[in-house]
């Protein structure tokens, strides 16, 4: 039996700086509820972060709307002090503000995304962002203005790669204009991959394509999964299997499941050893919508 590690899902080169295993973590879930306010137990989410790391996960993403900022927190905790601090890649998003649970509201003024660039280093004490998003493109603000600012940041050495979250293949092309677009952060996921032509197109530019709610809320992974009866071929959970389906997809997919369970977790990062036959990959891939 292979060891559950990151390792094993293979690897994706940012830039001769940072290359990352494909399978990452997700910090959303280290939140109250409607990712708001503190997670109810702060040593067990620290704790989560250190078991990732053991498990070979050395790309973790996180926001500043995140709580806010409750996920930096425990995320900077779990980093600090581990032995390969230098090898472990951080994203970042900024641009969405909240105003409570499960409230988000898009913000792209210049000045704003770049104060929480600047907070958001403090808070997870690092000096530059290793990768930085625009966490939702705000329609009072033109792509030149948010994206140009990202830019800007990265000229001073404060960013080193920029994203793009939620975006659209034309809004891609447009922020290419303004800058080098290193990643793409859309909901996708093998029950909704109406994205395929972004993933695709992400490939052939290489960008990363890190797609949130890999699992989809969890209604893939119960019991009641429509993955339960390939996941019963293969031995393994349905969130392997879901997992499994992106690792295949394009070799740019970086999923990053988030869990506060650390069974969760090693079940998640043990996808990374289920190699999916081409059939099987052809039927999952027709669940979507």
């Amino acid at each position: 039996m292979a060891d559950i590690n990151a390792t094993n899902a293979g690897q994706f080169k940012f830039s001769d700086q940072f290359t990352v295993n494909r399978l990452g973590f997700g910090t959303m879930q280290l939140t109250g509820k409607g990712v708001w306010g503190p997670y109810a137990d702060p040593d067990r989410a620290i704790a989560v972060i250190h078991r990732a790391i053991d498990l070979g996960v050395n790309f973790f993403d996180t926001a500043d709307s995140y709580g806010p900022w409750y996920a930096d927190r425990y995320l900077a905790a779990g980093l600090k002090g581990a032995a390969n601090r230098d090898q472990l890649f951080i994203s970042d998003k900024v641009g969405q503000t909240r105003q409570g649970p499960g409230l988000w509201v898009p913000l792209g003024a210049p000045h704003y995304l770049r104060q929480q660039v600047e907070v958001s280093l403090m808070t997870l004490g690092i000096d530059h962002e290793d990768l930085l998003f625009l966490h939702r493109v705000d329609s009072h603000y033109s792509i030149a203005e948010q994206v140009g600012e990202l830019q800007k940041m990265k000229d001073e050495g404060k960013i080193r790669h920029i994203g793009l979250s939620q975006v659209t293949l034309d809004q891609v092309k447009e922020a290419q204009k303004y800058a080098h677009i290193d990643a793409i952060e859309n909901m996708y996921n093998v029950a909704d991959h109406h994205d395929d032509p972004l993933v695709d197109y992400a490939e052939d530019q290489h960008m990363a394509f890190v797609p949130w709610f890999p699992l989809n809320t969890g209604k893939l992974t119960g019991s009641d999964s429509p993955l339960e009866g390939i996941a019963q071929k293969y031995n393994v959970s349905p969130a392997q299997i879901a997992l499994a389906w992106l690792l295949k997809r394009s070799p740019n997919i970086l999923p990053i499941p988030g869990t506060s369970s650390l069974d969760h977790l090693a079940d998640n990062i043990a996808a990374a050893n289920v190699q999916l036959s081409d059939e099987d990959f052809d039927a999952l891939s027709h669940l979507s919508k």
